[in-house]
């Protein structure tokens, strides 16, 4: 079982000669992703989650790391993220619902999960489907990241439109 720290240490002293890459199985793969999903992460991941509920941490995006979330939109079906940063930049372990997302800019990124990593290049205006992860990230391109997330809460099926016509 990982420890609190090490796993803390995983996200923010990065050290690639402690990291194999990690194969997913093809079911369990995110379609933006090969990291393991909410189920298999939290099974591997004990540390930040201790911390969570703890007490000690959040690892709501927005708390963790405010210098690069922030809530543009929010009711109670969904909450609207704008997450920047700039080459170089890395993000403390956090969580992500089940969310959509929108890039506003083309950049390069390795996330972290537990002892799995996987680069990604996101070109801009890509929208993509981001099941619940949690993970933490570094910025390993040359240009700034700019991505907007729409997360879900609740059930997807039900609708709150009441004869509403456009938006509200």
């Amino acid at each position: 079982m990982t420890t609190i720290a090490a796993s803390l240490e995983r996200c923010t002293l990065i050290t690639l000669h402690e990291r194999a890459p990690h194969t997913v199985p093809q079911a369990d793969r995110s379609p933006i992703g090969d990291l393991p999903m909410r189920s298999d992460l939290l099974a591997g991941v004990a540390g930040p989650r201790l911390l969570r509920d703890s007490g000690l941490m959040s690892l709501d995006p927005v708390e963790s790391n405010p210098n690069h979330y922030s809530v543009v939109f929010e009711n109670d079906r969904v909450r609207v993220l704008e997450y920047t940063d700039a080459p170089g930049d890395k993000t403390t372990p956090h969580e992500h619902p089940d969310s959509v997302m929108y890039t506003l800019s083309a950049f390069r990124r390795r996330l972290y999960s537990g002892d799995a990593y996987r680069d990604v290049d996101m070109p801009a205006g890509l929208t993509g489907w981001l099941p619940g992860q949690q993970h933490c990230g570094e910025n390993i391109g040359t240009t700034a990241t700019h991505v907007i997330f729409v997360e879900l809460k609740g059930s997807a099926a039900e609708s709150s439109a009441d004869g509403a016509l456009g938006p509200v």
